[in-house]
Formats: structure tokens, sequence, C-alpha cells
């Protein structure tokens, strides 16, 4: 991914979108550091979560092996750094982009890739990650999500989606994935406080056990069981959690 988004610069110019609390952004940065030694980085971050920022300034604080790296954080939204910038007329460009686990949380998804996308430099990369079209959230969404209460906060989307979208915008990627389990053993234990926070976290909705039909609920239960979402091994039932990284070109 790094190979070549700093070739001949005396700045990389890298942009966070959703970094979070910090910990794979700080991760990325040390591998940047390692390719482009002695190069000035400038990390921008946008997360609309005030609690996030705060982890991500603590963790850059506790942090050794950051000079030559500038932080700044803006608390906004996706679409709202969009906004400002057009605002302020900016056609700042980024040699790399990333949006880890986001793109759930955006309104149009199309629209933010395209918009992203035109803001990389002739050597950058936009990496996505996000849930792998082979995993077990593919089979859970496709097949209940419209039984489940969507959020105005979420939308079920997976790789299978975002390769759809670049294959009809005619870009340039590459696709990794990133193998991932979850216990979810606790699930099948009726009464399990852990296996009704699993179900909540599974279902993207709070209280599920309480809250869904009887008859869904059953439904999803069976679901999870089946190949399409998890394996069974040594007596535990574990949750097909792969991960896609996408890597665009310019």
């Amino acid at each position: 991914i790094f190979c070549s988004i700093g070739n001949g610069k005396s700045t990389i110019n890298i942009l966070s979108i959703g970094g979070g609390a910090g910990e794979i952004d700080l991760l990325m940065l040390s591998k940047v550091r390692a390719r482009y030694p002695g190069v000035t980085i400038n990390n921008e971050v946008i997360d609309p979560n005030a609690e996030q920022i705060f982890s991500y300034k603590e963790r850059v604080a506790k942090t050794s092996n950051l000079e030559n790296i500038k932080f700044t954080w803006h608390k906004e939204t996706a679409h709202e750094y969009e906004s400002r910038m057009n605002a302020e007329k900016s056609s700042k460009k980024w040699d790399f982009i990333h949006m880890i686990q986001m793109l759930y949380y955006v309104k149009d998804i199309p629209a933010t890739i395209r918009y992203f996308h035109q803001l990389l430099e002739k050597q950058a990369k936009l990496l996505i990650i996000l849930v792998s079209g082979n995993s077990g959230w593919e089979t859970l969404w496709k097949k209940y999500g419209s039984q489940l209460p969507l959020t105005d906060l979420c939308c079920h989307a997976t790789s299978a989606d975002i390769k759809a979208i670049l294959d009809s915008a005619g870009l340039k990627y590459q696709q990794y994935e990133l193998p991932s389990h979850m216990d979810i053993t606790s699930c099948f234990t009726e009464g399990s406080m852990d296996g009704e926070l699993l179900l909540d976290f599974l279902t993207e909705t709070y209280e599920f056990s309480k809250t869904a039909p009887p008859e869904l609920k059953q439904q999803i239960i069976e679901e999870l069981r089946k190949p399409e979402c998890s394996q069974e091994r040594d007596g535990k039932v574990l949750f097909n959690n792969n991960l896609s990284a996408i890597v665009i070109e310019p």
C-alpha cells in the first residue's frame, strides 16, 4: 500500500476518515515512517465522536517515535468535511486516504467514495476496510436486514457492495481478504447476558432478545449456526467475521 505514496516527497499528507481512537492509525503511520524515514507526515483525522478524538490524542501523547508527524483533528463527519472544503474552496490533495470500518455510517456511499477518490495525488492510494462479502455478515444482512430495524446511523454494506460501486465507476483497485472470527457460542445459551449483548451487536438492535418477534429471533439463532455464517470448532461456534481491504488507485 505504502510503496509509492511518498516517492520523491518531502511531506506526506494522510487523511484518516473515522480514525476512532487511533490504534490502527498509529500502526499505519509507523509503517509509513519506516518506508520513508525523515519525511514529514501531515496526518489529519476526521471523526464525529469527541470521546474517540480525546482517546486518540491521549494515545499520541503516550507514544514515542512520533517526531516528524503532525496531527490535526476535526470533530466532523465525512460529509461535513466535504461541505467545509467546498465552503473554503479548498482543493487540497492527499497521498493516502483511509476509511476503516466507517462506510456503514455514511448516507451515500458511492458519492462519498467518488468525492474522496478525486482528492488523491498521482501516486496516492485510497484504502477501504469493511466486512467481507464472504463473511457471515453478508449472509445475515442479505437474508434478514430488511426485518431488522435499520437505524439512520448504520447501513448494511459489505465489500461486495463496494466492489459493485467501484466496478460501475470504472475505478482500478486490489482487494485483500483479512481472515477473522468471533466466538458467539454464548448466543446459544438462553438467558446468557454475554449472548444477549452479542445478539444486539450482530443484529445492530438494542435488546434484540426482548424486542424481536420470537419467530425472527429463532430464525436468526438457527442461521448463525449454519456454515454460511459460522463454523463449529472444539465445541465453540465461531462466526465468520472476515474483513476486506480494498486499495483504490487514483
